[in-house]
């Protein structure tokens, strides 16, 4: 729960001028992951939501000025989704506010490089719970 807190948190905190969901935030994280995009049903996929619900997901970031759609270029039946340049600096925005929470979580660690596996992972997860 903390981790998923801690990315909330990031969507509010960042200066991006947008508010979004968490699927608006993951479909932005998806298809980022690649500099050609993502097709709409791979988003879905990763999202974890209907192919309809991530296009209709899709079309309000478009309107929002944050993806483009178009023909896929290698599979004239598929819609591909971009990144516009605002929509690049929005994801990049939000990264760097939950990289540095997480850098916060792990500096507030006892002696990181003492722990083994087992009494890090537990460390970890009390530090996360800042954020649930």
């Amino acid at each position: 729960m903390g981790a998923v807190g801690l990315t909330t948190r990031a969507l509010s905190r960042a200066d991006t001028g947008f508010e979004l969901t968490f699927p608006q935030w993951r479909a932005l994280l998806v298809v980022g992951d690649a500099e050609d995009g993502a097709r709409i049903g791979q988003v879905a996929t990763r999202v974890g939501v209907t192919l309809p619900a991530t296009s209709r997901l899709l079309r309000r970031l478009e309107r929002r000025g944050l993806t483009t759609l178009a023909v896929d270029e290698d599979d004239h039946r598929a819609t591909r989704a971009r990144l516009t340049d605002r929509g690049r600096q929005v994801r990049a925005a939000i990264l760097a506010d939950r990289h540095a929470a997480i850098r916060d979580v792990v500096d507030a660690l006892p002696e990181p490089d003492r722990l083994d596996l087992a009494s890090g992972l537990r460390a970890l997860a009390a530090e996360l719970e800042r954020f649930a």
